[in-house]
């Protein structure tokens, strides 16, 4: 018989984490642990990665939520937990990773044998110019050839300087950049700004403007001189007939998958076959999640297979993050055998 319980974690950054959202110095997280009650030395871990303020599950009673499923694990379906994305993608992870034997390989291939890399971006978080200047040129150090920008949080002018200075010294054939205005532009200068990053050769930009506001994006997506990914906007549309509805009304170049937030692995499976029949391109993106939710979206994404570079972390946000085999070489995520995790942080209730 199953049997579940979990736990609440302060992740706590390095820096603060800072968007055109908010200011982040820690973000709480819940690890969920599952086991057969005739084997518990043998027993999966996910994580619930709550986003608050962004998930459409971040709902006053989510840890009470949380305790009832763990206590009624045993007959539980994953599909009941469409509205809970979080819960969701933690239930799935610890789950598949128990079915595996319980050694933190939910979702086995080649990459988990070591024998492959996944391309990542270089993520350069907003600040002043010389503390941006000087993240871009350690990422360009650290081998990154695709970097993505948080934008929309400081001066347009000062942000756009900073990404002049980037150009002028890698052209598009040595570094792709990819820009994330988290909604921050406003419907009159969206264009107008647009326009603007188009000279500096860009990839593409996640959420110009705030979700929900489908007339508009369709008009970005037809308009745009940059192609244009949804995030936000995947963000509470778990059902297939939303999905489709919001694909057919605003049909984005592409889309970005962020599994605790859209729907868990089995939501983010279906937006990637209906990006396929839209002929929508889509990457993976982690969302700040520990190492246990990284561990997972990686090895997912691996298994889902992949060619552009996608965007995941490289753990090194959080002072108290979990040990784990993930490593970054050059610009790829890598999983070391010769690593091993260390679970002794993590205090179950």
């Amino acid at each position: 018989m199953l049997k579940a319980t979990y736990c609440r974690y302060e992740l706590m950054f390095h820096t603060p984490a800072v968007t055109s959202r908010a200011v982040m110095n820690s973000k709480t997280t819940y690890f969920i642990k599952i086991w057969d009650s005739d084997t518990p030395e043998v027993f999966g871990i996910g994580e619930c990665a709550l986003f608050k303020g962004l998930g459409c599950d971040d709902v006053p009673d989510y840890e009470q939520h949380l305790a009832l499923i763990c206590a009624n694990i045993a007959t539980l379906q994953t599909k009941d937990l469409m509205d809970y994305p979080s819960i969701r993608f933690g239930v799935e992870t610890a789950l598949n990773d128990l079915n595996n034997g319980g050694i933190r390989n939910p979702f086995p291939s080649g990459w988990t044998n070591g024998s492959t890399s996944i391309p990542i971006n270089g993520l350069v978080w907003m600040g002043t110019i010389e503390q941006m200047s000087a993240r871009v040129d350690e990422k360009i150090a650290a081998g990154f050839r695709c970097l993505k920008f948080k934008i929309g949080g400081a001066d347009f002018d000062e942000e756009v300087a900073i990404l002049e200075r980037v150009r002028r010294c890698y052209d598009s054939s040595q570094l792709e950049i990819r820009l994330d205005a988290n909604g921050a532009f406003t419907p009159d200068e969206t264009m107008r700004k647009l326009h603007r990053l188009s000279l500096l050769d860009v990839h593409s930009i996640e959420q110009p403007v705030k979700p929900h506001q489908y007339d508009l994006m369709r008009e970005l997506c037809v308009h745009s001189p940059i192609p244009i990914a949804l995030d936000e906007e995947l963000i509470g549309i778990n059902t297939r007939e939303e999905k489709i509805y919001m694909l057919e009304s605003i049909k984005p170049q592409f889309i970005i998958l962020k599994p605790s937030l859209c729907g868990g692995f089995a939501g983010a499976e279906e937006w990637i076959s209906l990006a396929k029949h839209y002929n929508i391109g889509w990457w993976a993106t982690s969302a700040l999640e520990s190492n246990i939710g990284l561990n997972a979206i990686a090895q997912w994404t691996s298994k889902v297979g992949v060619s552009m570079p996608q965007g995941l972390g490289t753990g090194l946000l959080y002072s108290n993050n979990i040990p784990s085999p993930l490593v970054q070489i050059g610009d790829g995520l890598k999983f070391d055998t010769n690593k091993n995790w260390d679970l002794s942080s993590i205090k179950w209730i």
